[in-house]
């Protein structure tokens, strides 16, 4: 058997590739064979990383916030503790900001975290039990309905002189179902069922 070039399809794939590799070290950038092994690799590495980096950010965070409560003669599980029975809620983003930003905001939460490990109660949220009213239905009797007697062979006759395009939006807008699939002997059997007059 002859050997049969790639072409087109094998050119695209590989400028892909090469692609995903510009600025990459040596043949990694150059050649295809090298570049792809190192474009799998650089997508896994991107995949595991994306997880590592909300790790590595909550432990930064963690030692930000630490370092800041020492500063204060309090430890980071202490402060959390007290700030958790305080029912602040901070989470620990905006808490490592403020520890560097503005240090004496995060003075004040200290003291706000050691008041509450030093008497709970005070921060205590009580919690009101209210009764629920349970709710009177009154049902009401149905109405008898009133059907005027129409004559629908001779509705059928006028509304079959009209066209579907005239028919279709009537049968809309008296809420037919699936009207706009319907055919014309259709449309004008339902509408004759509703009691449409076209004359009115």
């Amino acid at each position: 058997m002859a050997r049969v070039k790639g072409g087109i399809v094998t050119r695209k794939r590989r400028k892909k590739i090469l692609k995903l590799a510009e600025g990459y070290f040596g043949s990694k950038h150059t050649l295809y064979r090298t570049a792809r092994e190192q474009v799998l690799h650089s997508l896994m590495y991107a995949y595991r990383d994306r997880k590592q980096n909300k790790r590595n950010f909550r432990r930064l965070w963690i030692a930000r916030i630490n370092a800041a409560a020492v500063a204060n003669g309090f430890k980071y599980s202490k402060l959390v503790h007290g700030l958790s029975l305080a029912n602040v809620q901070l989470n620990r983003k905006v808490l490592a900001d403020i520890a560097v930003t503005e240090p004496t905001v995060f003075t004040s939460y200290v003291e706000l975290a050691k008041d509450a490990i030093a008497n709970p109660a005070k921060f205590q949220v009580k919690q009101e039990v209210v009764a629920k009213a349970e709710k009177v239905v009154v049902e009401k009797a149905p109405k008898a309905k009133v059907e005027a007697v129409v004559d629908t062979k001779a509705l059928e006759v006028e509304l079959s002189k009209m066209l579907v395009a005239d028919l279709r939006p009537i049968a809309i807008d008296k809420g037919i179902e699936n009207a706009k699939s319907l055919k014309k002997q259709e449309l004008v059997e339902a509408l004759a069922k509703i009691g449409y007059n076209p004359a009115n």
